[in-house]
């Protein structure tokens, strides 16, 4: 999952963007770069590996200029090289993308007859390439891009600049997120609000097939029909704080000693004080109407909602399907009517988790997403969504997010439960009562973190592991 950074503003771009892309770390990489306008002209810095090579290259060669593109890059097309790294580009546009380019080999083969030179196997170059060929052609960059878009297959997120138009960016997106920023000196472009937290808190989010067109001035946005449109601004919960480790070793640390409180605060926020029974949000369908409930989701979410099909299936007494999202809109089960989509995603924004999402959707069902970023894509798709409210998540090991999905998962159960008849009010708050003592019994497991160190070095020898169990 790449990541993708933009600025058009009057400061420095390279520190900011390499800042932001620090904050897509957690996404996984093995390149990344960055390019500038410097005096209307396009210049690049490019490294293999992690982002200290990259801020290494910068400092051996500074890149000046106020408006530029960064990238984190996981590769697909192409060995992980500086220079398969991306930003791609010609001397009129550089480019940064996130996703497959599916039609790239036809496109590459018409560019290539048509006397492009390519010089890398990348999907991204032919983009950039396609581009170059129509500002040839004597296109302004805006009709460029309008019409290269038209021409792409697959998912993607891309951002683009154009040597002579400094003040100019555009971006697109199908099927993968990208976000504009709004600052007081500048205008921003990024995968997710993570990237853009600490430079602005108004964020608006560009729909499926969306572009839009970034200048100081402001951002124009514009469907996949080319219709102009209005892209509401909404205040992120997010914040440039919320980003750093503090005083743990690293952020897997951190975040597993956030347990408690993410967990005790979920509780809180989801429990009636006074009787302990749910108190979920408001529904747009009745509970007691879902026939049937088909829950999707991929790594750390999916293996939350198998517990969750054991809660739900015991407790709540209905029928639950459970799976995993890359593969659910393949196999195309059939839905029953009345059936409820229950999806988890941490980011809200995992494609093959949107896909399910989509393919539910077509089917009639009513949509119920557990989500920890209110503002990502899936949670827009849904008829209802409950938040996690954990806070990022960095460490690629989920700690935090899974534990916070299983606490949403089980009240969840306790109020279908409720809604359907299954439990007495009585035994509803009895297993409440038991839910409001994980805090502290997290806590108290926390608290073993020196012993527990011994254990795993002693257990880091073992060959294998076998964990047995029973149950949830």
């Amino acid at each position: 999952m790449c990541g993708i950074v933009g600025v058009v503003g009057e400061k420095p771009a390279a520190p900011l963007l390499l800042d932001g892309l620090r904050r897509l770390e957690y996404r996984g990489y093995d390149s990344a770069g960055i390019a500038t306008l410097v005096n209307g002209h396009i210049e690049r810095r490019r490294a293999e590996g992690k982002l200290i090579n990259l801020a290494g290259a910068l400092a051996a060669h500074a890149l000046p200029g106020s408006t530029g593109i960064g990238h984190t890059r996981w590769a697909t097309h192409g060995a992980p090289t500086v220079g398969n790294a991306h930003p791609h580009g010609t001397a009129r546009v550089a480019i940064v993308h996130n996703g497959i380019i599916e039609n790239h080999a036809e496109l590459r083969a018409e560019l290539e007859a048509q006397g492009q030179e390519f010089s890398t196997e990348t999907d991204t170059e032919t983009v950039a390439q396609l581009v170059d060929l129509l500002l040839q052609q004597g296109m302004e960059p805006v009709q460029a891009a309008q019409a290269t878009f038209a021409r792409l297959e697959g998912a993607y997120a891309l951002a683009l600049i154009f040597a002579g138009h400094s003040e100019l960016m555009i971006g697109a997106q199908r099927g993968a997120p990208l976000a504009v920023g709004y600052g007081r000196e500048a205008m921003y472009l990024g995968s997710d609000a993570l990237a853009l937290a600490p430079l602005t808190r108004e964020i608006a989010y560009l729909e499926d097939g969306d572009w839009v067109v970034i200048t100081r001035q402001g951002a124009e946005f514009f469907d996949k029909d080319n219709a102009a449109v209005a892209r509401p601004k909404k205040l992120t919960s997010l914040s440039g704080a919320a980003l750093g480790k503090g005083n743990s070793r690293h952020f897997m640390e951190k975040e597993m000693h956030e347990q408690p409180v993410v967990i005790g605060d979920l509780l809180h926020r989801m429990l009636d004080a006074g009787s302990r029974l749910p108190a979920l949000p408001a529904l747009p369908f009745a509970l007691e109407d879902i026939s049937r409930i088909t829950l999707s989701a991929c790594g750390s979410g999916y293996y939350a909602g198998l517990v969750g099909k054991f809660w739900l299936e015991h407790y709540a007494r209905i029928g639950v399907e459970a799976d995993v999202a890359s593969e659910l809109r393949y196999r195309a089960p059939p839905m029953p009517a009345g059936g409820l989509g229950l999806l988890l995603s941490q980011s809200g924004e995992t494609a093959d988790t949107l896909a399910a999402l989509r393919y539910m959707r077509a089917e009639g069902q009513k949509i119920l997403s557990i989500v920890n970023v209110e503002e990502s894509s899936i949670a827009r798709a849904s008829d209802v969504i409950l938040n996690t409210i954990a806070g990022p998540e960095i460490s690629v090991a989920s700690t935090k997010a899974f534990t916070a999905q299983l606490t949403v998962l089980a009240v969840f159960t306790l109020g279908l439960a409720q809604a359907r008849g299954s439990l007495a009010a009585a035994e509803i708050a009895r297993l409440a009562n038991g839910l409001l003592e994980l805090p502290s019994k997290c806590a108290e497991v926390l608290a073993l973190d020196a012993r527990l160190h011994a254990l795993a070095g002693r257990i880091a020898e073992a060959r294998d592991v076998l964990y047995l169990g029973r149950g949830a």
